[in-house]
Order: C-alpha cells, then sequence, then structure tokens
C-alpha cells in the first residue's frame, strides 16, 4: 500500500564494520531493484511520505477532506515500515496456529532508526503493557480508542509533521490560505518529479512490470500498492491511465485485495507485519 537499501558491497575494517553495522540493519538485505537504483539517485521517501504526497493536491497543498480514510492507513504505513526496518515483529508461533490478527507486535530491535515518527511509535510499543496486535495499534496510533489510558498512544498532527518533512526534503512548500472562517497552512507541491516518480512506480507495478506471485514483488511497491489502496488515494496515482489500462490495474489491485494475508505470510521471504497490516485493512 520508502527507503531504505544499500547497494554495492565494500570491504570494511573490523572496526568500521561495528560503526555502520546499525545503519546497515535498517535495510532490506538484497540487492536494490531498479525502482530503488532511480530512487537513489534522488530524494529518498518514507512509504507514510509516499502514501502522503499521493494524497495531497498539487496546487491546494492539503489532502481531500472527505478522506476519512488516510488517517488510519499512514499508521498502517508505519508498521509496515518499522516491520521492514526490522525493528517490530509479531510473536512467534506455538504449538496452535494463530492467524496474523491475532498474534501481538513484539520489539525486535529498540534502536532509534532516524525519523521522529517512527521512534515515537517503536517508543510506544516497546513501553505498552500488555502488549497489543497489528491492528489494535493502528487503532492506537489513530487514537481510535474509548480507554482515556491508551489516549497517550495517539501520534498526533501525523499529516502536518510528514508535510513538513516533505518541505525540508524539497518535495513541498508551506503557504497559509484563507477559508472564510479560519486560516490554515497548506503545502503545494514544488517538485513534481518527486511525485512522479511514485506514481510511475505504482503503475509499472501494476502494468508493465505486474508479476503474478507476491514472492517475487518488491516489499515496498506491494505495500504502497494496498496502503495507497487502504488509504483512498490509489486513483491519484491512476487518473493519467487510458480506460483499458486503469480497468487492468484495478483487476490486478483486486487480485492483490483477494489474496488471503495469512497464507501469503507463510511463505519463504515474506514479512509477517507487512502482511499483519495489510490484514488490517481488508480482513
Amino acid at each position: 500500500m520508502a527507503t531504505r537499501r544499500t547497494g554495492t558491497h565494500v570491504q570494511r575494517t573490523e572496526a568500521s564494520r561495528g560503526a555502520e553495522g546499525a545503519q546497515d540493519e535498517d535495510v532490506d538485505q538484497r540487492p536494490p531493484s531498479e525502482d530503488e537504483q532511480e530512487d537513489s539517485k534522488a530524494t529518498r521517501l518514507t512509504l507514510m511520505e509516499e502514501i502522503l504526497l499521493l494524497g495531497i493536491k498539487d496546487r491546494e497543498g492539503y489532502t481531500s477532506f472527505w478522506n476519512d480514510c488516510i488517517s488510519s492507513g499512514l499508521r498502517g504505513c508505519l508498521m509496515i515500515e518499522l516491520g521492514l526496518r526490522s525493528r517490530i515483529e509479531l510473536q512467534r508461533q506455538g504449538m496452535r496456529r494463530r492467524g496474523l490478527l491475532s498474534r501481538k507486535v513484539e520489539v525486535k530491535d529498540a534502536r532509534q532508526t532516524g525519523d521522529v515518527l517512527l521512534d515515537e511509535a517503536l517508543k510506544h510499543i516497546k513501553e505498552s503493557e500488555p502488549t497489543n496486535t497489528i491492528q489494535n495499534w493502528i487503532e492506537l496510533l489513530s487514537g481510535e480508542t474509548w480507554n482515556p489510558l491508551k489516549l497517550r498512544y495517539q501520534l498526533r498532527n501525523v499529516r502536518e509533521r510528514l508535510a513538513k518533512n516533505l518541505v525540508e526534503k524539497g518535495v513541498l512548500t508551506t503557504e497559509k490560505q484563507n477559508f472564510l472562517l479560519f486560516d490554515m497552512t497548506t503545502h503545494p507541491l514544488v517538485n513534481p518529479e518527486a511525485k512522479q516518480r511514485i506514481i510511475k512506480k505504482v503503475q509499472d507495478a501494476l502494468l508493465s512490470r505486474w508479476v503474478n506471485d507476491t514472492q517475487r514483488f518488491d516489499k515496498r511497491i506491494l505495500a504502497l500498492v494496498l496502503l495507497a489502496h487502504a488509504s483512498d488515494v490509489l486513483d491519484n496515482a491512476l487518473t493519467s491511465l487510458s480506460d483499458d489500462e486503469y480497468e487492468l490495474a484495478m483487476k490486478r489491485v483486486r487480485e492483490l485485495l483477494d489474496l488471503d494475508p495469512d497464507v501469503e505470510a507463510q511463505k519463504p521471504g515474506a514479512n509477517e507485519v507487512l502482511w499483519a497490516s495489510i490484514a488490517a485493512f481488508v480482513k
């Protein structure tokens, strides 16, 4: 339904290995894809930033007032990002096999990621007692709880904080707009190429580079497509397609949504946190 990988192997001394090891473990341990090589030449964005950028109106600089899905979608992105960076994992299976949505989230590596939002979410997960499932965490981080004691887990102003990150990366800018009764800070697009790269990744994944096998799908692009759908911003990446291309792309999205996350998570090389997060939106 974002960034993070290493490419060429470089020999290091044991001392430099220790100093750089922490950063190396943050990334997927695999050769970079063509999309990642392209991203490495430009500004790298997190999964959350990519989803927000798809949702923001280019000139107006804000997301649709009618989109009530993007808030939880961004929290799902946070969980997937932490999972792909090997910071969290699901409780291991015991004698009784349990579904992804029944298994609690555990901290695998408590070291900071360098991203303020990710580190704040990781801190909440580490300090929570008892532990919660992926679905619980998406709700708690969104502030969707009737328990006042758990409101402290809510991540506040996520869209604004992500937008400020994108301003710092030179993708958006900051303006003030007057809406009759109030002034609002907006973030219009100033780097259309950055957004176009995301759109191209989504379109290519569903059309020219389509692979009918999730094991061969780049995990981040798979998450980008499915979380864009969950956040109700996927159409923004497909508007430039012809009617036939759009129909084919949506047919393939439906095929991905029809997959059983519990089955997919058991396949070699699958990321359980990714599939549990997807299951939270499709089940």
